[in-house]
């Protein structure tokens, strides 16, 4: 866990830094499902990844390929997959601005539970 320290009184305490919040089990182990989930759990993360696997896209494109998502919540999933360095942004100086969203190696490495998930859909659902 990354800490800071800090000083008060001669006495040298530690902290989590902000964003270092790692979850842990009961049992106090550190839970690598929910650290993925806390990642690309939301609720429009993995159809917005099932889209860019396909190649690069403009929120437009986005918008209509993803049924039922509105401007905000995209803007809000993208914007939390690109914090999370799953996704990034690159915008062109046009009029209007041009962005473009691209998977990084961290988000092309979530193929495989993408597709493990697409399989199990067609076995129970």
């Amino acid at each position: 866990m990354q800490t800071e320290r800090l000083e008060e009184g001669g006495t040298v305490r530690t902290k989590p830094k902000a964003n270092s919040y790692i979850p842990k089990n009961p049992d106090g182990i550190e839970c690598s499902i929910e650290q993925t989930l806390n990642v690309i759990g939301g609720k429009w993360s993995f159809l917005v990844l099932r889209e860019l696997f396909c190649g690069v896209k403009r929120f437009g494109e986005l918008q209509r390929q993803i049924c039922g998502i509105s401007p905000k919540a995209l803007t809000d999933t993208l914007r939390h997959l690109e914090e999370q360095g799953v996704l990034e942004r690159e915008a062109f100086p046009t009029v209007p601005v041009t962005v473009q969203y691209r998977l990084t190696p961290k988000g092309e490495d979530l193929h495989n539970i993408l597709q493990a998930m697409k399989l199990w859909a067609a076995k129970w659902t």
